[in-house]
């Protein structure tokens, strides 16, 4: 699966794929294979990228475009 949104808004925030990876606490490598879909990330990173980028985990993989986070109950 690539997962498109992860590179896009990565780039809106003018980050590197190492300020990322750093950030998860992995290789850069490793990020790279996420966006390009060479290997899946895991929930709990999505999740992660969801809350540091302010959004939902729905919205980094492409099942809405609404880019704000939900609303927590």
């Amino acid at each position: 699966m690539n997962i498109q949104r992860l590179k896009e808004i990565r780039e809106d925030k003018d980050l590197l794929q190492k300020d990322v990876a750093e950030f998860l606490k992995i290789k850069q490598q490793q990020y790279s294979e996420y966006e390009i879909g060479k290997r899946l990330i895991p929930i709990n990173y999505l999740s992660i990228l969801a809350d540091f980028y302010n959004t939902s985990v729905d919205y980094l993989i492409g099942k809405t475009n609404e880019r704000k986070p939900y609303p927590k109950k």
